[in-house]
């Protein structure tokens, strides 16, 4: 999925699988966790969802601030052009959110956003981009920054290596799921690159299913 590539049926259902693992095990849990504290009925809010991937994230946090009747305007940004085409397609009816095929890096100007959010891809990059890039977030936003990614650990491989068995066993999944488990950070790790990235006065917490996150809320 890392590489560029058309839109095609593989990528589709890799895609759809995804969200699936997304949705039961821990990361829309996750991400819920933090929408209860940050956004309340009547809220404005500028969002910033950066390597969105089919935009399922986004669509969760639309769906959360409508229920609140809470306005969201979202930029979703991805630098793989057939993934944002097919999260265009998915969107549909979700007007609140643009889609942006764009490098996360330099994408926007600073603190332009009251919410940040980097889920379940910090894991692709070395270390030192990936200090560069939480760096980036913080600088992007306001005061409310979510970094969600997996945790490295013996649990993480073991259930990668289950459900990719017996689930969700499609190549282009399983290659991910396992690269992923194999390259995420461990707890400590995620900790150092963000005080190396000039994180203070951040939150750190461990969730269910192998997920971590950290956090500002200034």
């Amino acid at each position: 999925m890392d590489r560029p590539q058309p839109v095609s049926a593989e990528l589709i259902s890799d895609l759809r699988n995804l969200r699936a693992l997304n949705r039961w095990f821990g990361s829309y849990r996750l991400v819920r966790h933090f929408l209860h504290r940050w956004i309340h009925p009547n809220d404005k809010l500028r969002v910033l969802d950066l390597a969105t991937g089919s935009g399922d994230i986004p669509r969760l946090v639309v769906e959360f601030a409508r229920k609140l009747e809470a306005q969201v305007q979202i930029d979703a940004v991805d630098f793989q052009e057939s993934t944002v085409a097919i999260a265009r397609e998915l969107s549909r009816g979700f007007t609140e959110i643009t889609y942006h095929h764009a490098d996360i890096g330099n994408f926007g100007p600073p603190q332009s956003y009251d919410v940040v959010l980097f889920s379940l891809a910090l894991h692709h990059f070395d270390e030192t981009t990936a200090i560069q890039l939480l760096q980036r977030c913080r600088e992007l936003s306001r005061g409310r920054v979510l970094v969600a990614d997996l945790r490295r650990g013996w649990l993480a491989r073991a259930g990668v290596d289950l459900i990719t068995r017996t689930i969700f066993r499609e190549p282009m999944t399983r290659n991910d799921a396992v690269a992923s488990a194999v390259r995420a950070f461990s707890f400590s790790e995620l900790e150092q690159l963000a005080i190396s990235a000039g994180w203070k006065n951040f939150g750190h917490q461990r969730f269910p299913f192998a997920r971590q996150a950290i956090w500002l809320d200034e």
